[in-house]
C-alpha cells in the first residue's frame, strides 16, 4: 500500500479524494492538511510515500512550498493536484521538484496511474498537462480564475493587498498568493508589468 498525505484547503475535495484512494486497494491516506502550517508540522512526524499538494492554499503557494519541502526532505515525492492548467505554473512546479502534475478533474484511473508512477520514482503528467508542455504554442493561452481576475482589477485600481482582501472578503495571504500566481501566469516581474500586461491582454 502506498502511503499518501494530502494538502488541500477544500475539505470536500480532501474527503472525496481520501475515500476514493482508501477504497482503491492501491494506496492509503495517512494524513490530511488544510494549510501549509499543518503540513509542515505533519512532515516533521514522518515522510509519506507521496504528498498530494494543491497550489493555492490559504497561507501560501504550493509551488513555492514544493521547493521548500524538497530541500528539507529530498526523498519526498510530490504530486501537484490542482485546477491550474497553465504552462508556466506546471513548468515551475516541476522545476521546484514536483514529480507529478495532475488536474483535479482528471479521471480516477489517471490519478491512480500518477500515484503508482510517482511511487516508482517516475515523472507523471496527466494527459492535458503533458500535451500542454509539449506544445509550446499553448504558452500564449492564459487562463485566469474569477478570483484572479477580480484581484487583478483591484490591483490595477491601486488597491493594496490588505484593501483587496477586505473587498473580496478573504485574508491578505490569499491575495498575495493569487498575485504570485498572476506573476507566473502572465510572466511579469513586478506590479507595473502586471497591470500593463493585464491591459494588453484585455484581462482588465
Amino acid at each position: 500500500m502506498i502511503d499518501i498525505q494530502i494538502a488541500d484547503d477544500h475539505k470536500m475535495v480532501v474527503e472525496s479524494l481520501s475515500r476514493m484512494i482508501n477504497e482503491s486497494g492501491v494506496a492509503q491516506v495517512t494524513g490530511k492538511y488544510y494549510d501549509l502550517k499543518s503540513c509542515r508540522e505533519g512532515l516533521t512526524q514522518g515522510i509519506p510515500g507521496i504528498l498530494l499538494l494543491d497550489i493555492e492554499l490559504p497561507d501560501g503557494d504550493g509551488v513555492d512550498f514544493c521547493a521548500e519541502a524538497k530541500k528539507n526532505y529530498p526523498g519526498l515525492r510530490i504530486i501537484m493536484l490542482t485546477s491550474y492548467k497553465e504552462f508556466n505554473i506546471a513548468r515551475h512546479a516541476l522545476h521546484n521538484g514536483a514529480l507529478g502534475y495532475v488536474l483535479k478533474n482528471a479521471e480516477p484511473e489517471e490519478i491512480f496511474a500518477g500515484i503508482q508512477a510517482v511511487s516508482r520514482g517516475e515523472q507523471f503528467l496527466c494527459e492535458e498537462i503533458d500535451l500542454l508542455l509539449k506544445d509550446k504554442k499553448d504558452t500564449k493561452a492564459t487562463w485566469l480564475t474569477n478570483r484572479e481576475k477580480e484581484i487583478l482589477r483591484y490591483t490595477a485600481d491601486g488597491c493594496t493587498a490588505k484593501e483587496t482582501a477586505e473587498l473580496i472578503f478573504r485574508d491578505v495571504e490569499t491575495v498575495k498568493t493569487c498575485r504570485k500566481n498572476l506573476f507566473l501566469k502572465l510572466q511579469v516581474r513586478n506590479m507595473a508589468e502586471l497591470i500593463k500586461k493585464g491591459y494588453e491582454m484585455k484581462l482588465i
